[in-house]
């Protein structure tokens, strides 16, 4: 970790072309396995600042670990995102303004530096680590992602000519034939999207107690891919994808991380703001849906009432991606048929599971669970999913 005077020169260093000097810097927590550390900055003139400063570890032994290039690839996603795509969106996807940023390689290993505005000072309630969201903020959030995806859906083709990271292997291999880089965001947004999560996968697959294990690893076609494999093919953006690829069409930026922490709301929780960028990338935007309702939403919310709906969509469900899927066509001016909309959001959800059934279940296990059942057994969208995935 670095020391008090250490962070402090770094924020004075970054922000002295704005004319703010530091007051004082007060460390608040560290980051996820120890990369680096969130902390408070106070400066002159006064405003509310926090800086995210990522260290990661030196170790050479950690060179060409999945996990390790996944963390630090990520940063450098989010930097890329708070430093060239949020100054373009609009004032009600509420987001932190990144005042300086820097990305250092150098022998002694990388640092990135980026000074935040602090999003408290407007939302002053933080989302709690895996809990739920009241139905108001469930909304709130509803609103901010279907406000989100809507604006960068209408925006698909100037994401794609930026540049994009690959999954952390195939981005290693890349960087080992001298193609240095270090901003882009992901080509793929999440970070348990089965291609780098293949040891999991594997895992799954021989555990003889899951359930899940015969459902989604069996072979599904005469080649030998399983449900699963099918489902990531469907929902996994290609380099070379072009607009002639089913999803392709659908796709839009997501933030590939959604969960309650990982959000401020006002006090009443009519508004939200998201942080955390680091698995911004393609995807459809019912993928961060699929975290969202597993994760931060109610039961009460998701099941308000009997089923009665096609493939057993709870009403409570519905009227949640109902929402969501009314904002997104108006705020991007594109159309999306519902009955797609559902086959994907299906499809979002059984990728979901998969990740979960070879990581540890949390959140409404048995309303997924339950859910994902139902899907399996519906011929229509195995039909489907053989289809769009080319099969």
């Amino acid at each position: 970790m670095r020391s008090t005077d250490d962070i402090e020169s770094t924020v004075n260093d970054l922000l002295k072309s704005k004319n703010m000097r530091v007051v004082s810097v007060k460390p608040l927590q560290s980051l996820w396995a120890g990369y680096g550390q969130i902390v408070r900055v106070k400066v002159l003139p006064p405003q509310p600042l926090i800086l995210k400063l990522v260290t990661p570890p030196t170790d050479a032994s950690k060179a060409q670990d999945e996990g390790h290039l996944r963390k630090v690839i990520s940063y450098q996603v989010e930097q890329h995102f708070y430093a060239h795509l949020a100054p373009s969106m609009p004032p009600d996807l509420a987001v932190s303004e990144c005042l300086a940023s820097i990305n250092e390689q150098s022998q002694g290993g990388t640092t990135i530096a980026m000074v935040l505005t602090d999003l408290k000072e407007s939302f002053p309630e933080a989302g709690e680590q895996r809990g739920e969201l009241s139905e108001i903020q469930v909304n709130s959030a509803i609103k901010w992602l279907a406000t989100f995806h809507g604006f960068w859906w209408s925006r698909r083709d100037e994401l794609r000519h930026g540049i994009l990271r690959k999954p952390p292997l195939e981005e290693a291999a890349t960087l080992a034939q001298g193609d240095a880089r270090s901003g882009g965001i992901w080509l793929n947004g999440g970070y348990t999207y089965l291609a780098t999560r293949r040891k999991e996968f594997q895992a799954l697959c021989h555990d003889g107690h899951s359930e899940w294990s015969d459902l989604l690893c069996e072979p599904a076609t005469s080649s030998g891919e399983s449900i699963a494999e099918l489902v990531a093919r469907v929902l996994s953006p290609s380099v070379d994808c072009n607009a002639r690829c089913p999803l392709s069409n659908y796709e839009t930026l997501i933030h590939g991380d959604v969960k309650s922490e990982n959000l401020f709301t006002t006090t009443s929780g009519d508004a939200v703001a998201f942080y955390d960028f680091q698995y911004i990338g393609l995807g459809l935007g019912v993928c961060d849906l699929a975290k969202l309702l597993t994760c931060s939403v109610p039961l009460e919310v998701l099941q308000n009432a009997d089923d009665g709906h096609h493939r057993h969509m709870y009403q409570g469900e519905r009227a949640l991606l109902e929402g969501y899927h009314k904002i997104l066509r108006q705020t991007a001016g594109k159309d999306y048929p519902w009955d797609l909309f559902e086959q994907h959001w299906d499809t979002a959800l059984v990728d979901w599971l998969r990740f979960q059934a070879s990581w540890g279940f949390w959140g409404n296990t048995d309303w997924l669970e339950a859910r994902v059942r139902c899907i399996l057994k519906d011929e229509r969208w195995k039909a489907w999913v053989l289809e769009a995935a080319g099969r």
